[in-house]
């Protein structure tokens, strides 16, 4: 008959295969014990020990164990050769230890490590390791049970390692792989076992994902050990990166396909938009060679990138990954030549049958053999840092099924349109993934304790990985330093560049960005120099050639040697701009290799063609005041001349940003007339748009301009126009104490102006009677002085207040009478103002269709004027009118539109009005589902 002591899973007793009921747990734990030491005596106190060690003891203990035992001889009576007998102070198991588990495991593992040859201890090692059918003891819980379980699993695991190599030595690499994959996450920080799985992969074809499991190691034993990998794990990882043959399967002699990427990036985010254009691009089979070039400045993360791709795409090219660094913007030599890189990739192809000859006599003939080796072949080519197209085309495949991604500082537009490539130009990371970025590399008690710290240095990095780098790198320098300190480093512009630098010239990053300036002609460099001292985001080709004191198309050849440098950005058409910190070195540079003259002319020309474009512009939009006067152009600037209302909108609003920050331009060099004419340019435009608040802010520098020049005339305009503007902003004391100054003026033209802001500022408080007798005298000193301008807007506003008091035939003559000059005069914006007025006077009067033709008139003429503060006010109106009509969609909509401009213009209340009127509107008529 045959017997099996089963203690490698659940403890069982097998008698010619079937079970043979043991009993109760606690006699399961007894006859455990007893097995483990077969054919030795057991004292009596160390099985109490043993058995009840941590519980309560029975009131006999010794008595329990006498009790069990006699249990256990009863159970196993039919087992032959099996006894429990008493010896001196114990109990004493006789058995056959080879019918027990757990003795055949070790006697198996001893065989193993004392065989002969491989073959043999595999064999011995795979039976010991089937024995088990799962935790030892399972279902017992004695703590000397637990340890002695503990113990085993260590056992067997060092088993199922010292297996694994043997295998890996045989080379069955492929079939180890799913369970090492398995095991290495059940246990990811064994660094014998992780060794084995990235072995395996790379005798698998993936070093890839070798390199990528020893780096998720890496980080692992960094987080929660504060650790790196032991000196054997590294040895691996240099072996697997060098592609040393000697990692092969021993006795395999041919030579591995070559795996020349460089390891994946420690961490990387965001990008996902980039990825996935690089991706359309090299799996498109359609295309004669799928090519890819990823371009932007340096430290932009372009290697990153490619890298990052590369590596996720790895088992896509089973034939292999060439890599080069072509070393094109390299300060410590030349770029390498073609012919050079070809002979490396023939080397490195020796593995897909090319043969080592001599090398060849000239540049073509290496290419032809480069290509016919990969003619068919699925594989990957990362030609990194390249200069030029010349540099590329001699190692294009002629295969489509091979890719080629191409990262360069220039555009190499060449490969576009000769190659078909498609070009990809690298923005920075937007604020959160350089936070992110920037987190992956501090501790986690760093980032909880200094979380505003860590947000304003990632600010400070401006989406440049390689200032994140850097930042993280310092701040590594100095574990027990707090973040703040670093952040106060970078908070100065001026010092930022300097903060950013390390001794290795290569991640240093002031060095980084002069390779890209060193290969620019003298003529561009200079331009790089000056539009780093420009003011504002960005800049347009106009005002590069004003800046350049250069006709527009010799700005643009310049621009676009820039652009190819990635030294600036063509974001937009027309305009440019340049990278945070890249704007810091052209500004450094300019400080350093231009005479202060040079620098305060180019400036100047810069301001006085922003200054001389607004007037122009102003001038179409038909402000109600007279126009100020300007001195002429200085030599080399050339402003615009811009053609009609539409374009005046539109350049105002794309130059908004740099017409502020050309105020503050002037400011520091002492511009004031500048300064001031400047926010009086802006001012129609941002009222007409309802920029109330950004108007402000441009008299606000406007106002301590005028204290600094000695004119009545800058005074009292000052006044006027920040009363009006403090009026819309409803900080009526502020406003009635500008206007009351500006009344001061003895100048017809501003008398005027001020009565018409008096009016409307009493009409906002609801006064509009008081609104009704400013606006008549305006009207008349308007009148006296011929200015049809001002007249309209009196008649059109003398309109309204009439209508809120309710005197609608009044208010039907005064609006009828504005719309007719505003037609004549071709005054879009008074006559769209004038129709509103009109349908609201209908709307009042019961005439509800013909107040919707108005608004609608009203809301177009008003759209084109740019005036989109009063488009607002027309769409709640019509809302109203619509609601009136018994058409709720219609009010929906309306509303709706009123409540986005509302919003951007931050009308707060009329914004919350209108939420108001939509919820009651959705209570009445619900919205259908679609």
């Amino acid at each position: 008959m045959a017997v099996e002591f089963r203690l490698l899973g659940r403890v069982e007793v097998r008698l010619d295969g079937e079970p043979l009921d043991v009993g109760y747990a606690q006699l399961k734990s007894v006859l455990a014990l007893l097995l483990i030491e077969a054919n030795q005596v057991v004292v009596v106190d160390r099985l109490v020990d043993r058995v009840w060690a941590g519980r309560r003891l029975p009131e006999r203990p010794r008595g329990a164990i006498q009790h069990g035992i006699a249990l256990l001889r009863a159970a196993l009576a039919p087992v032959p050769g099996f006894a429990i007998t008493w010896q001196d102070t114990g109990y004493r198991l006789t058995a056959d230890p080879g019918t027990i588990d757990l003795h055949r495991f070790h006697r198996l593992i001893a065989g193993a490590r004392t065989a002969g040859d491989d073959a043999r201890a595999a064999a011995l090692f795979d039976e010991a390791l089937r024995l088990w059918r799962g935790e030892p003891f399972a279902g017992l819980e004695t703590p000397w049970l637990a340890e002695c379980r503990a113990s085993l699993v260590q056992q067997r695991q060092a088993a199922e390692l010292e297996l694994t190599d043997i295998r890996l030595r045989q080379g069955k690499h492929g079939e180890l792989l799913p369970g090492l994959t398995e095991r290495a996450r059940a246990e990811p920080l064994d660094e014998r076992l992780a060794g084995q799985l990235m072995l395996a992969l790379y005798r698998d074809g993936r070093a890839a994902r070798a390199l990528e499991h020893y780096q998720q190691l890496r980080n692992r034993l960094a987080e929660e050990l504060g650790t790196d990998p032991g000196p054997s794990l590294r040895r691996l990882h240099h072996r697997i990166l060098a592609a040393d043959p000697a990692l092969g399967v021993p006795g395999d002699t041919s030579v591995p396909v070559p795996r020349q990427l460089p390891a994946a990036p420690r961490s990387f985010v965001g990008r996902a938009a980039d990825l996935a254009e690089v991706t359309a691009t090299l799996t498109d089979r359609s295309r004669t060679v799928p090519l890819a070039v990823v371009s932007g400045p340096g430290g932009i993360g372009k290697t990153w990138l490619a890298l990052h791709w590369a590596h996720e795409h790895v088992e896509a090219f089973p034939d292999g990954q060439l890599y080069l660094n072509l070393r094109g913007f390299d300060p410590g030599g030349e770029p390498v030549p073609p012919s050079t890189a070809l002979r490396g990739f023939l080397d490195a192809l020796g593995a897909l049958g090319v043969e080592d000859e001599a090398g060849p006599a000239d540049e073509e003939t290496q290419a032809g053999r480069y290509r016919s080796a990969l003619a068919g072949k699925r594989m990957l080519i990362v030609l990194d840092n390249a200069r030029a197209t010349e540099q590329i085309v001699p190692l294009l495949p002629g295969s489509p099924t091979c890719a080629v991604l191409v990262t360069s500082r220039h555009r190499l537009d060449g490969l576009a349109v000769s190659h078909g490539a498609r070009s990809l130009v690298l923005d920075g990371l937007t604020g959160a993934e350089a936070r992110l970025l920037l987190e992956d590399s501090f501790r986690r008690h760093r980032i909880a304790a200094e979380p505003g710290a860590v947000a304003e240095l990632a600010g400070y990095c401006a989406g440049l990985p390689l200032a994140v780098a850097i930042v993280a790198a310092r701040a590594a320098q100095h574990p027990a330093f707090p973040l703040t300190v670093l952040a106060a480093e970078l908070r100065d512009r001026a010092g930022r560049l300097s903060a950013l630098d390390t001794a290795d010239t290569g991640v240093n990053l002031q060095a980084v960005l002069s390779w890209s300036y060193h290969a620019l002609s003298p003529e561009a460099a200079r331009a790089f120099r000056l539009i780093g001292l420009a003011a504002g985001p960005d800049i347009s080709l106009p005002a590069v050639a004003s800046l350049l004191a250069e006709p527009a198309t010799g700005a643009l050849t310049l621009l676009r040697e820039l652009e190819h440098a990635s030294l600036v950005q063509h974001h937009l058409p027309g305009r440019f701009r340049m990278h945070d910190l890249i704007r810091l070195d052209a500004a450094r540079r300019a400080g350093l290799d231009l005479a202060e003259p040079v620098r305060v002319a180019a400036l100047r020309r810069l301001a006085e063609f922003y200054l001389h474009t607004a007037h122009v512009g102003d001038r179409l939009l038909q402000p109600l005041l007279p126009p100020i006067r300007l001195d002429g152009p200085g030599d080399g600037c050339r402003p615009l001349q811009l053609a009609d209302q539409a374009s005046a909108l539109a350049w105002f609003d794309a130059e908004q940003p740099n017409l502020l920050a050309v105020q503050r331009l002037a400011a520091a060099h002492g511009w004031a007339v500048v300064r001031w004419q400047l926010a009086w340019l802006q001012t129609t435009f941002l009222y007409r748009q309802g920029r109330f608040h950004a108007a402000l802010a441009a008299w606000d520098a406007g106002q301590e301009a005028a204290n600094q020049l000695d004119d009545p005339a800058v005074h009292a305009g000052t006044h006027q126009l920040l009363g009006a503007i403090f009026a819309e902003l409803g900080r009526h004391d502020k406003a009635g104490h500008h206007l009351a100054l500006a009344r001061e003026s003895g100048d017809l033209p501003a008398q005027a102006y001020t009565h018409h802001a008096l009016g409307w500022s009493w009409s906002l408080r609801g006064a509009d009677r008081r609104a009704l007798e400013h606006a008549a005298e305006a009207l008349r000193l308007y009148r006296a002085l011929d200015m049809p301008a001002g007249e309209t807007r009196e008649l059109t506003v003398s309109g309204w207040y009439r209508a809120r008091l309710g005197d609608f035939t009044g208010a039907s003559a005064c609006t009828e009478a504005a719309l007719a000059l505003a037609r004549r005069h071709g005054y879009r914006e008074d006559e769209g103002l004038a129709t509103g007025i009109l349908g609201f006077i209908a709307q009042h009067t019961g005439r509800h269709r013909h107040a919707a033709g108005h608004y609608r008139a009203a809301t177009t003429l008003l759209r084109e004027a740019g005036n989109t503060y009063y488009e607002g006010t027309v769409l709640d109106l019509t809302g109203q009118n619509h609601l009136a009509l018994a058409e709720p969609g219609a009010a929906r909509r309306s509303w709706l539109g009123a409540l986005e401009l509302f919003r951007a213009q931050h009308r707060t209340a009329d914004a919350d009005r209108v939420r108001q009127q939509l919820a009651e509107l959705e209570e009445r008529v619900p919205v259908r589902s679609s």
